[in-house]
C-alpha cells in the first residue's frame, strides 16, 4: 500500500477497510436512513476466522434479555457470500443472543469485503475497540495477521491504533503455558499477571506461581515481586556455579603440578589462599625447580 493510500485509509477509519457495498440489496427491507437492512437470521452464518472464540453464557443471557426489552440497537456487520447467504464480520455476540431468544430476522450492515485479511482486520478492529476480546484472543488475532497475512507490527499498529509494544505484549502472552492462557481467558488472572509470568522460562515454575496467584489471590505487583526474586536467585546461582567451576579447575591443575592434595579458600574480603602438604623439603625443591623451568 502506498503512503498516499495508507493515509487515506487511516483518515477514513473503518470505512476504509470496509469499502463500498457492491451487492444488490433491493430485495431486502431497508431500516431508516442508516444503510442497514433486516435479514433473515437463517441466512446468516458465523465467520470461522472471527477473532472471538470465547462466549460467556451469563453475558449472552444478559444481552438476550436486553435485546428482548430494547431490540438490537446496533446492527451487526455482514458480507454477502452468495445469493442467499451472508457471513458475519462483526457482531456475533448480538447474533447469538438474538438467535437464543428466537428472533427470525436481525438488522445488518452489508459490506463489500472480498479479502479474508480485510475481514479479520475488521473483526479485530471492532472487537478490540469495544474491548470484547480477551487478551489471548487478541494475541492470537495479532499472530494470525503476522503469520498468515504477512503484516508487520508497524502495519498492525496503524490498523488497530495501538502502540507497537502493546501488540508485542499480546503476542508474547502466547508463550505462556496453555493452562495459564486458559486462566487469563476465564479471568482467573489478568494480562498483567501473564506479562509477569512471561519472564519465567521454565513452564513448570510458571504453573507453580500461577497456582500461588489463584490460591493466595496475589496482585500483579506481588506476582512481579516473586518473579524478580526468582530471577535474582537464578542469577546468583549461575554466578556461584561459574565460581565453583573455576575453583575446581584451579584445584585440579595445582594438584597435578604439586603431586599432592590442594585446598583453595576464600575469605570474607574475597582473598584466596592456597594450602598443600609436601612429603619433604626435597619434594618442595623439586616442585620449585619444575616451576622455574
Amino acid at each position: 500500500m502506498s503512503d498516499k493510500k495508507q493515509k487515506r485509509v487511516l483518515g477514513r477509519g473503518l470505512d476504509a477497510l470496509l469499502g463500498n457495498s457492491s451487492h444488490d440489496e433491493n430485495s431486502l427491507k431497508p431500516l431508516g436512513n442508516n444503510n442497514s437492512f433486516e435479514i433473515d437470521i437463517n441466512k446468516i452464518e458465523v465467520n470461522p476466522n472471527q477473532p472471538r472464540s470465547n462466549f460467556d453464557s451469563a453475558e449472552l443471557d444478559s444481552l438476550s434479555n436486553s435485546i428482548k426489552d430494547l431490540g438490537i440497537i446496533q446492527p451487526i456487520t455482514v458480507r454477502k457470500i452468495n445469493s442467499s447467504k451472508y457471513e458475519i464480520i462483526s457482531g456475533e455476540r448480538r447474533y447469538r443472543a438474538a438467535k437464543k431468544i428466537g428472533l427470525t430476522s436481525i438488522p445488518c450492515y452489508i459490506r463489500g469485503i472480498e479479502s479474508e485479511s480485510d475481514i479479520l482486520k475488521m473483526s479485530l478492529v471492532e472487537n478490540v475497540q469495544r474491548v470484547d476480546l480477551d487478551p489471548i484472543e487478541i494475541g492470537l488475532s495479532y499472530e494470525r495477521l503476522v503469520d498468515e497475512y504477512k503484516l508487520d507490527i508497524d502495519s498492525i499498529s496503524r490498523i488497530v491504533g495501538k502502540d507497537r509494544s502493546t501488540i508485542s505484549n499480546y503476542i508474547r502472552l502466547l508463550k505462556l503455558d496453555p493452562i495459564i492462557q486458559s486462566g487469563i481467558r476465564d479471568r482467573f488472572l489478568t494480562m498483567g499477571h501473564g506479562r509477569a509470568l512471561i519472564n519465567v522460562d521454565d513452564k513448570k515454575i510458571q504453573l507453580e506461581i500461577y497456582e500461588q496467584i489463584i490460591s493466595k489471590n496475589l496482585s500483579v505487583r506481588q506476582t512481579e515481586k516473586i518473579v524478580r526474586e526468582l530471577n535474582v536467585k537464578k542469577l546468583n546461582s549461575n554466578i556461584s556455579s561459574d565460581i565453583s567451576k573455576i575453583y575446581i579447575d584451579a584445584t585440579n591443575k595445582f594438584e597435578k603440578i604439586f603431586g599432592s592434595k590442594v585446598k583453595l579458600k576464600e575469605d570474607s574480603s574475597g582473598k584466596v589462599s592456597l594450602s598443600t602438604t609436601f612429603k619433604s623439603i626435597n619434594d618442595l625443591y623439586s616442585i620449585l625447580k619444575k616451576l622455574s623451568n
